[in-house]
């Protein structure tokens, strides 16, 4: 059984930062890519960024420059750095992981950036 925890995330002001990790942990092989997604309410879950095997790494256009991305190998985790956040990056943030044909979800941590 795969499980994903996430955490890390928060109340902040915009422009404030905040840094979010999921672990995977259980029978987990070949992890292909790691990603995080986002949920705001009311709108469709939208991808935020993802990184593959071998580091190439992909970001949703509003996040490049201010989100980067982080994987471990060996703990298997994967990291979001947010910096200059703003309202609009309000929302839950879903850790996808991809291995072994399957795709795997965490429960979501929600983010929200107000003053």
């Amino acid at each position: 059984q795969v499980q994903l925890v996430e955490s890390g995330g928060g109340l902040v002001q915009p422009g404030g930062s905040l840094r979010l990790s999921c672990a995977a942990s259980g029978n987990i092989f070949s992890i292909y890519a790691m990603g995080w997604y986002r949920q705001a309410p009311g709108k469709q879950r939208e991808l935020v960024a993802t990184i593959y095997t071998g580091g190439i790494t992909n970001y949703e256009d509003s996040v490049k420059g201010r989100f980067t991305i982080s994987r471990d190998n060996a703990k298997n985790m994967v990291d979001l750095q947010m910096n200059s956040l703003k309202p609009e990056d309000t929302a839950v943030y879903l850790c996808k992981v991809s291995a072994g044909g399957k795709n795997y979800w965490g429960k979501g941590t929600l983010v929200t950036v107000s003053s």
